[in-house]
């Protein structure tokens, strides 16, 4: 595979011009009722050049004061546009025009082995933001942490810095494929960031909608085993037992009762319920979806609307 360095240097140069430093400011009260000033930080990265940049949610979550520092070292005051906290994304509206954005690349095309750069400006000092190289890792990754559950991850060894969250990981051609969002603390060579296409859902989402707006279809359930098959008499030893289907739901609407057996939608497999969840998530609202349900013993499908989550 060939290697041009300097071609690689002169997109790294470019992409970082759209990097930025996001600083925040939230207040908190002590035991005696004081104001406690808490100061964090991260990154971010402009991918419109009207001012929108995107950064992770947890960077600005809280924030009563944003100050975005672009790569000249010009502070500008930022908002939060809009959340969506199940992908750890946020967009940060600053008043600036003709700023220079990054090119969003197809993270659905990204390769295990594929050569990366991770950028983040985490300080905003002088001389720019900072670069580190790798490779992608692994695809399709889940990491449990304190703010939950995070799917479809890219793994990758590019080193991510503290304070680099939010920055983007760019490709040998200066795209941005994800957004760096966490580390494993002393861990070596596992770092881990959004896929710009579902950052790319998210914020689209955001500027039409002002949020961003989940797909739903109102069950809840539990993952069949083969104990909970043979207590309740089921034919199959995977699947979806639904528990609860929320009144007027989609589900409601597409006839699917407490009992039935989820085994696939849209498609999808359904094997137990983060299979569920993730099938659902893969469509948008107003998607109209086929389930495929067991009930009393007999494989029938049914067909449902998905809406807005409540």
């Amino acid at each position: 595979m060939s290697y041009d360095e300097s071609a690689v240097l002169d997109v790294i140069e470019s992409v970082s011009k759209s990097v930025v430093n996001v600083n925040t400011l939230q207040v908190f009260h002590d035991v005696f009722y004081r104001v406690v000033p808490v100061q964090g930080m991260g990154s971010g990265f402009i991918f419109d050049q009207e001012g929108y940049i995107l950064t992770n949610s947890h960077v600005v979550q809280n924030a009563e004061k944003i100050g975005v520092t672009l790569v000249d070292g010009k502070v500008l005051e930022g908002r939060i546009a809009g959340t969506c906290r199940s992908h750890d994304v946020a967009i940060v509206k600053v008043k600036a025009g003709g700023l220079t954005a990054a090119e969003l690349g197809d993270s659905d095309k990204l390769r295990v082995g594929q050569r990366c750069f991770a950028v983040g400006n985490p300080f905003g000092l002088a001389g720019g933001p900072t670069v580190t190289a790798g490779v992608i890792s692994a695809l399709n990754r889940t990491i449990h942490s304190e703010r939950g559950a995070f799917e479809n991850l890219v793994q990758t060894d590019a080193a991510i810095n503290p304070g680099n969250s939010g920055g983007p990981l760019v490709d040998a051609q200066g795209k941005v494929v994800a957004i760096n969002t966490a580390i494993i603390p002393f861990a070596q060579g596992i770092g881990f960031a959004i896929p710009i296409n579902s950052a790319k859902t998210c914020s689209n989402e955001i500027l039409a909608h002002g949020k961003m707006v989940r797909p739903w279809l109102g069950v809840s359930g539990v993952t069949l085993t083969s104990e909970a098959a043979r207590y309740y008499g089921l034919p199959m030893e995977r699947g979806v037992l639904v528990a609860k289907v929320v009144p007027e739901s989609p589900a409601e609407r597409a006839g699917i009762v407490a009992g039935d057996v989820i085994l696939g939608l849209a498609g999808f497999a359904v094997d137990d319920t983060e299979d569920l969840q993730n099938a659902v998530l893969r469509r948008k609202v107003g998607d109209r979806v086929e389930i495929v349900v067991v009930r009393d013993g007999r494989r029938r499908t049914a067909e449902a609307v998905l809406e807005g989550m409540p």
